[in-house]
């Protein structure tokens, strides 16, 4: 079943996983501007239906997003999505269960040293500081006030050209976290216009790439009512059609 251009993947009385695509933010302040949360409630009809935002993509990202269609479901989720990012500690780390969200992205290797290996897994870990004015975020020294850990592991799965498909897991959830800890090692996303390089851009231009080349790929929680392993990939990524 679709809606707009997203898609539903799954539903019941307690969850909605769709898979959103490009360009459509999650959720909107700015009126009359399109977005998940309003064409979902429209698909869900009756009046002001429930529908709880458990974690969120960049508008440019595409990828797959499970909402909570009840108050208690959403509370179970935001659990598990803020245990899966880092930020549960000591006795509740432990007991916890977990989100797991992984994303695909083809970044530009031409000014990486060294280039990344197939099949060697890479962590990065980095302190980020955002700039909620500029809605940006940048790589500065530990120690910086306000800055946040971030950690992400990723193995390269495919070289062609100058350019390399990465598969990343994410450890912490921070704004714009894949984009500024890549283009920070030297291996700017293809398509990003914001944090990619000179280089980068021009090569995404001759590849005739418009948007940002990142994909939540993989999606793994834990049913909040039955306790079930729901599991949900992809690899219908934009930039292959």
């Amino acid at each position: 079943m679709t809606i707009m251009k997203a898609t539903i993947l799954a539903e019941d009385t307690s969850i909605l996983v769709c898979f959103k695509p490009p360009g459509i933010a999650v959720q909107s302040a700015r009126l009359g501007e399109a977005d998940m949360v309003s064409e979902l409630k429209n698909y869900l009809g009756g009046r002001n239906p429930y529908l709880g935002v458990v974690h969120r993509l960049d508008q440019p990202v595409c990828g797959i997003l499970v909402f909570a269609k009840t108050p208690e479901a959403a509370a179970e989720l935001s659990r598990q999505a803020a245990h899966g990012s880092g930020q549960e500690t000591g006795k509740n780390k432990k007991q916890a269960r977990f989100m797991e969200k992984d994303y695909c992205a083809l970044v530009y290797t031409g000014e990486a040293d060294p280039a990344p290996v197939p099949g060697r897994s890479i962590t990065l870990t980095d302190y980020l500081l955002r700039d909620g004015k500029k809605n940006t975020s940048a790589v500065v020294p530990p120690g910086t006030k306000d800055a946040k850990r971030a950690e992400l592991v990723f193995e390269a799965v495919k070289m062609q050209k100058e350019q390399a498909l990465v598969n990343i897991r994410l450890l912490t959830g921070r704004h714009h976290q894949i984009r500024v800890q890549f283009a920070h090692a030297g291996l700017p996303l293809l398509g990003d216009t914001r944090y990619g390089s000179e280089k980068s851009r021009e090569y995404s231009m001759q590849q005739g790439i418009g948007g940002i080349c990142l994909c939540a790929c993989h999606l793994r929680f834990y049913h909040p009512v039955t306790g079930k392993i729901m599991d949900f990939q992809t690899e219908e990524f934009p930039w292959n059609s």
